[in-house]
């Protein structure tokens, strides 16, 4: 499940980036550890499993900040599991945007934004069929790309991928956002975690 935090948030948004190489990756903002989500702007994470949670993000950098679109985007992260992670995987995202002083939460639509998965597996099959080949650098770091997961340690080197031009809906786009992800399998929750960042459509 390395990153299908960020990914979750990113596909909320629309933003499901293919993975690309990049001649000239952005400047690399090191998050060695999480950043409490209390600063309006800025990309922040938060593990909110409260180390109860067998799944957990230990480390993650995007640049750049703000992110672009379009535009290249720098990802590294790592994370740990104890347990093996198997369908069906229940994710549950709710994405806000910031208009002023206020968060207002983003409703659902065509997929984007607050949404339920009932199974982010089938999610990521839909996006890389079974049976094909995981893509770069997941192949290279030996990064599983459907589930199962097997319980361990995985770990993403600072890796490009492309976000494309696309037309966003008005609500989404240039803004600061704070998404929650929460994943669970038989009522027990697996991971938490919360995020926030700033996009910037160019």
């Amino acid at each position: 499940m390395l990153g299908a935090a960020l990914a979750l948030a990113l596909c909320a948004l629309q933003l499901c980036p293919p993975v690309r190489g990049s001649a000239h990756p952005p400047r690399l903002l090191e998050r060695s550890g999480a950043r409490r989500l209390s600063q309006v702007g800025g990309f922040a994470w938060e593990d909110c499993g409260n180390g109860r949670d067998p799944v957990v993000l230990q480390s993650l950098s995007v640049a750049p900040d703000p992110i672009s679109i379009p535009g290249s985007l720098r990802v590294s992260a790592s994370v740990s599991t104890s347990v093996a992670v198997v369908a069906p995987v229940k994710a549950v995202v709710v994405v806000e945007k910031a208009l002023g002083d206020l968060w207002i939460q983003l409703p659902c639509i065509d997929g984007m934004g607050s949404c339920t998965y009932d199974d982010f597996c089938a999610v990521l099959d839909s996006v890389i069929p079974p049976g094909t080949t995981c893509p770069e650098p997941l192949l290279t770091y030996g990064i599983p790309c459907h589930c199962p997961f097997k319980a361990g340690s995985y770990s993403l080197p600072a890796s490009d991928f492309l976000l494309p031009d696309m037309e966003l809906p008005s609500w989404m786009t240039n803004g600061n956002y704070r998404v929650r992800v929460t994943g669970s399998r038989g009522g027990e929750e697996l991971a938490c975690v919360k995020l926030a960042f700033s996009l910037q459509s160019l």
